[in-house]
């Protein structure tokens, strides 16, 4: 019996003796080729004057998001969202205890920082009063009732995979907020949850272009006649891209997305810089005067302000034409917005922020007694409770997020948007990654985030001493300055006076 174990051992030794060496000689042959490629590869010099070793420098940079997120940068550091923000609305989506203890990680005295005053004697909830509808677009035949300041702001199905787009819409019923469907089109998973609908329409028409791209009056009508649609957005330009359409990579366009926005399968979706039809002021009051006479339902435009001279030309042109004939609503967004895929030199330095572009409009519409007339939609970052406040305290009365969505379903930003890899699901077209996001999981998540954010906001307001949100005014704020001393915000932007052409019962 011993010199059958002895023997079974000495087998087994010499087997994974033998085992060693074949891979310690399959090791070193790999390294031998990858040792002759790189030497002989003219496209990379790091590889070729170190080669192997200098693959690392490729591996160790893709690393470095991971680590840096996880072990190495600060709660309040990281870009484009810190990990501050995004454990609140996970907490918040999940619908946990969002309090903090001991004190602020935030620091408080950094330029430009809004710190909102507070007043001795504070809104009772008993006292505080229910948020009601506001309604849009008083001279449609359809208008509506908007009954959050919170929503979803545009994201395409495209750039959103299916799963997502059901969760978005079932946790926008249940939340009693709008979703935009961004630029690409209106698809059933939209619809199937039951929510509120903006329908955006971008430069490429998509969901309602004949087949040489321009508007048909056929399919607006078409999207029109679904009750849920609520309101026709036309997209001018966004945060992430000002001056570029969108940008939806050939991997992502599937069958089912091409037929929605009538397009080939397989090919890049780009969509043109601009409106090819709208030129100036007037063109762009025809097209959204022409949208509202099809559909009968409520039109505005969404842009990114840079220049901003045209928007006195708009209101001019507005008060000539009659009051009837202005946008709806239009919707602010911030030159820090976010997006699938964008050229980085447009993400990077097109386009005012928010927080000087959303006072700038406000301003020009009071200056214009348009104020009443044309509500205002900010966006653009506004992902938390505090954020949102001053929007409303600065004049919007709106404000949307798209990101802040993508969190509550789980996002947890690894910068992958534009490869079809989203590891969450939320952005891939990949289905074996799409089943980690459950839809009927994810649109409580949606709902929990919305609701908890507009509750957070109703306390800062009562803080204040105001009943309800949008009573919020720019007296309410104050904005650290670079000395560290903060200075109200009625004083750094006062409000405009109306002139007598223009009726003053028209300013908010």
């Amino acid at each position: 019996m011993p010199n059958s174990v002895d023997e079974t051992m000495t087998a087994s030794l010499g087997y994974l003796s033998s085992l060693f060496v074949f891979v310690i000689g399959l090791a070193v042959l790999v390294i031998v080729v990858i040792f002759i490629i790189d030497v002989t590869q003219t496209a990379d010099a790091v590889r070729r004057n170190y080669p192997v070793v200098g693959r690392f420098r490729s591996l160790f940079t893709s690393l470095g998001e991971f680590f840096r997120q996880y072990f190495f940068a600060m709660d309040r550091e990281e870009m484009p969202f810190n990990r501050a923000e995004r454990d609140w609305i996970g907490r918040a989506s999940k619908g946990r205890d969002n309090t903090v203890a001991f004190g602020s990680t935030k620091l408080l005295n950094v330029p430009g920082t809004a710190i909102f005053v507070n007043c001795p004697f504070p809104t009772l909830d008993e006292d505080a009063v229910e948020i009601q509808p506001l309604k849009i677009g008083p001279y449609c035949r359809k208008p509506y009732d908007a009954p959050s300041f919170f929503n979803i702001s545009a994201m395409s199905y495209g750039a959103l995979s299916t799963p997502a787009v059901r969760a978005l819409s079932a946790g926008a019923k249940m939340a009693g907020c709008w979703m935009n469907t961004g630029e690409g089109g209106l698809s059933p998973y939209h619809l199937e949850g039951g929510a509120d609908i903006v329908f955006q329409i971008g430069t490429a028409k998509y969901g309602v272009r004949d087949a040489q791209g321009n508007l048909s009056d056929a399919k607006l009508k078409e999207v029109a006649a679904h009750d849920q649609v609520k309101m026709f957005e036309l997209k001018l330009s966004q945060g992430a891209k000002p001056g570029k359409g969108g940008i939806l990579p050939a991997v992502k366009v599937t069958p089912e997305i091409a037929r929605i926005r009538g397009i080939p399968v397989g090919h890049d979706s780009i969509s043109p810089n601009r409106h090819p039809e709208i030129n100036d002021i007037g063109s762009l009051l025809d097209m959204i005067n022409h949208i509202r006479a099809v559909t009968g339902k409520p039109v505005g435009f969404k842009a990114v302000l840079g220049s901003y001279g045209w928007l006195r030309s708009l209101a001019e042109e507005i008060h000539r034409r009659g009051i009837e004939s202005a946008p709806d609503f239009i919707t602010v967004d911030s030159g820090d917005g976010g997006t699938g895929a964008a050229p980085m030199p447009l993400m990077d330095n097109v386009g005012l922020v928010i927080r000087e572009s959303l006072p700038l409009v406000v301003d020009i519409l009071t200056e214009y007694g348009l104020r009443q007339r044309m509500k205002v939609i900010a966006t653009g970052k506004l992902v938390t409770p505090a954020e949102v406040a001053w929007a409303l305290a600065t004049g919007a009365d709106f404000a949307n997020s798209a990101r802040g969505f993508m969190f509550s379903l789980g996002c947890i930003q690894s910068l992958k948007c534009n490869r079809n890899t989203c590891p969450t699901g939320i952005t891939t077209h990949n289905e074996r990654l799409q089943k980690g996001l459950n839809p009927q999981n994810k649109s409580v998540k949606v709902a929990n985030f919305c609701k908890n954010l507009v509750h957070e906001v109703e306390v800062i307001s009562h803080s204040c001493g105001v009943a309800r949100p949008r009573l919020l005014k720019r007296k309410h704020v104050r904005i650290v300055q670079t000395n560290g001393i903060s200075v109200a915000m009625d004083e750094l932007y006062p409000r405009p006076d109306v002139p007598p052409q223009y009726p003053a019962e028209q300013v908010a």
